[in-house]
């Protein structure tokens, strides 16, 4: 029973390293070759894990060869466009200028019910208001609405826009960050004080604190 939990750990950690030197892309974005690739590593730790009558290099050394694989699988892909294309694929055009390809659907063999049900992942109910939808290599729909039916900006309205970057996270749980607060140009003086105006006397009492690019501070107390 040892030896077995033993071995999972270990293979649970070859895993782990493994997918994180791939990359850190989500499963929905996974590319065909490395969708593949993912779940072939699955398959080889689990035998190894299960049977305790085979040595665990024999599945380790899978592993890796697999890794080897797909990182030149994807510098490949990074060096030329028209491997790229082999491997990756292309993106299919489904709806072009408002009008559906059937001729692409057929082949990529997405009936309308799918064209459908992923437009309405976009919050698009009517197929009439697409100029375009696009399925992307990694299976993603991605979709341009027609002129009239996009959302209004700023910009149509000739409003100016100010700058809006990302918030910095001040506390997290508890755990004051002295390299956003640096970043934000305050210190922990400031920090506390804020804190105080709030009647919270220590950072560890705060769930979440975050300051955006306009100075506002934006805070939850942790539930006792």
């Amino acid at each position: 029973m040892l030896v077995v939990f033993v071995r999972t750990l270990i293979l649970y950690a070859v895993v782990i390293v493994v997918m994180r030197l791939m990359g850190k892309r989500q499963i929905g974005e996974l590319q065909p070759f490395e969708l593949v690739v993912a779940i072939l590593i699955s398959d080889l730790a689990a035998v190894p894990m299960q049977n305790t009558g085979i040595p665990l290099v024999n599945g380790i050394i899978p592993i890796f060869t697999l890794l080897i694989a797909q990182l030149a699988m994807s510098l490949i892909s990074l060096k030329s466009v028209k491997a790229r294309g082999i491997i990756c694929g292309k993106p299919s055009i489904l709806i072009e200028k408002g009008k559906i390809n059937e001729s692409v659907l057929r082949r990529e063999m997405y009936t309308i019910n799918d064209l459908l049900e992923q437009l309405r992942s976009k919050d698009i109910y009517n197929i009439a208001d697409v100029e375009y939808a696009i399925l992307e290599t990694n299976g993603q729909l991605s979709v341009l609405p027609k002129a009239q039916k996009r959302p209004l900006t700023l910009q149509d309205m000739n409003i100016p826009a100010q700058y809006e970057g990302l918030p910095l996270v001040l506390i997290n749980d508890g755990y004051v960050s002295k390299k956003d607060l640096d970043k934000a140009g305050v210190d922990e003086n400031w920090l506390k004080s804020e804190l105080a105006k709030h009647g919270i006397s220590d950072a560890r009492d705060v769930l979440f604190a975050s300051l955006d690019s306009s100075g506002n501070l934006f805070l939850q107390r942790k539930e006792r």
